[in-house]
């Protein structure tokens, strides 16, 4: 069985008009091309839609039972061709965007706000994931972006884009009230490098494991690793049950935990880079107008 919108459209006329002359002249037709529609929509249906006099017609039980699902169709089929140019404008659509925890407290919640705002008919489904991961599903094409810590592996290059989201420095996250802080407005790590150092594992994210050994050398230190962990949320929660020290990106601070004094550090630092990855190959209309917002905010 093959329906027709055109069909559907006549049976509706005839349907408001209870009339085939009126219904026709609705239509900008004749009558008798419009009795043969209707038959032909009968007859595919295998059953009456209207009972026929020589003055009138009325819908019969099966022809009220289409009327509300023909109207339906016909303002589903009206609004295709807007839903289509949505789509091919990034006004509609769906992303799967990856994070790093740390972007939960810097860049993304203001950036969603903005996207949503501008794009209110675009569905994002967000994924918390740690580089390493986010690269691996990059690669395999199971998200469009990701939200990571640089800088990307040279297996990676020849197919992901990359654009710098944040840039800031790393702070101390210590447990409140350790001494050698009390009443200091920064943080010089002799005074609190024998303390245990909490870090994200190397091979999760090497440039950042690498940036943060790089303060204690610079320092003349060679910190004791304590304990490990992918969350920068487990990392701040070790802190502030006095488990040991951290060095966390400034956006952290945002994160508050009791017994946690967050510092920044008396020598400064080299800052630590958060950025959007995505494949080259990538068309995605939504994807596209994601990027010029981010490039805007630049």
């Amino acid at each position: 069985m093959n329906l027709e919108l055109r069909q559907l459209r006549y049976f509706v006329a005839v349907a408001e008009e209870t009339h085939f002359g009126r219904a026709a002249a609705r239509l900008h037709m004749t009558q008798p091309p419009l009795s043969q529609a209707i038959q032909s929509l009968e007859a595919a249906l295998g059953a009456p839609l209207f009972e026929r006099t020589k003055r009138s017609v009325a819908l019969t039980p099966a022809g009220e039972a289409l009327l509300p699902e023909a109207r339906r169709l016909l303002q589903q089929a009206a609004g295709l061709p807007d839903l289509v140019r949505r789509a091919a404008s990034g006004e509609a659509g769906s992303m799967t965007l990856s994070f790093i925890s740390t972007a939960d407290y810097s860049v993304l919640p203001p950036l969603l706000r903005e996207f949503r705002e501008r794009f209110p008919q675009v569905g994002i489904e967000l994924r918390e994931a740690t580089t390493d991961v986010q690269l691996d599903d990059l690669l395999a094409g199971r998200i469009d972006a990701g939200l990571l810590i640089p800088p990307l592996p040279e297996k990676a290059l020849a197919e992901l884009e990359y654009m710098t989201v944040l840039s800031e420095p790393l702070v101390l996250a210590a447990p409140q009230g350790l001494a050698g802080l009390a009443g200091t407005e920064a943080a010089d790590l002799r005074q609190v490098g024998d303390m245990p150092l909490i870090i994200f594992p190397r091979r999760i994210a090497p440039a950042f494991h690498d940036a943060i050994l790089g303060c204690f050398r610079d320092a003349g230190l060679t910190p004791r690793i304590g304990q490990e962990a992918i969350q920068m949320q487990t990392i701040v929660g070790l802190v502030s049950a006095g488990m040991g020290i951290a060095l966390v990106p400034q956006s952290v601070s945002n994160l508050k935990r009791p017994g946690v004094d967050y510092k920044p550090l008396a020598r400064g630092t080299a800052p630590v880079e958060t950025g959007l990855a995505w494949r080259r190959d990538n068309r995605s209309p939504v994807l596209r107008s994601f990027l010029e917002l981010l490039r805007k905010k630049r």
